[in-house]
């Protein structure tokens, strides 16, 4: 999801949103595991999806 997108949703949204994407992080990280995620450079967008909702949600609590 976009940076505009993402600015224009409520703390709760973003807290919904942050925690299905922290799920699919799991997911992909036990795929890895067992050695069945073929696209590994999904782990690498999910990290930075997470940071970027983080970011976002405290600079709405300011």
């Amino acid at each position: 999801m976009s940076i505009k997108k993402l600015r224009k949703k409520n703390i709760v949204d973003l807290n919904l949103y942050l925690l299905s994407i922290l799920r699919e992080k799991f997911n992909l990280r036990m795929q890895l595991g067992s050695g069945k995620l073929k696209q590994t450079h999904l782990l690498k967008k999910v990290r930075r999806n997470i940071a970027r909702i983080k970011t976002i949600i405290s600079e709405k609590k300011i």
